[in-house]
């Protein structure tokens, strides 16, 4: 695993962690379709497959989401 960028004092955010590795299992998720596809899905296919099949799940595993909320619940607190 890569080690954690310091951006302006934000290494320690949480928020910017938790984008971080979901960009990071969205290139994973885009790297296996492509490989299933046989060719490169792009980046903008697989992040909105990505987002409606596993974001949910997701971000319920990453940050212990109560059953049944989704994730604009956990993000809204960010805004």
């Amino acid at each position: 695993m890569k080690s954690s960028p310091k951006i302006n004092g934000f290494e320690k955010s949480v928020f910017l962690k938790l984008c971080l590795e979901e960009k990071e299992e969205i290139r994973r998720f885009k790297k296996t379709e492509s490989k299933k596809a046989g060719y490169d899905i792009g980046y903008d296919r697989a992040l909105l497959d990505w987002i409606r099949h596993h974001r949910d799940n997701w971000y319920r595993a990453r940050v212990h989401l109560a059953q049944g909320a989704t994730t604009s619940h956990f993000l809204h607190k960010f805004a």
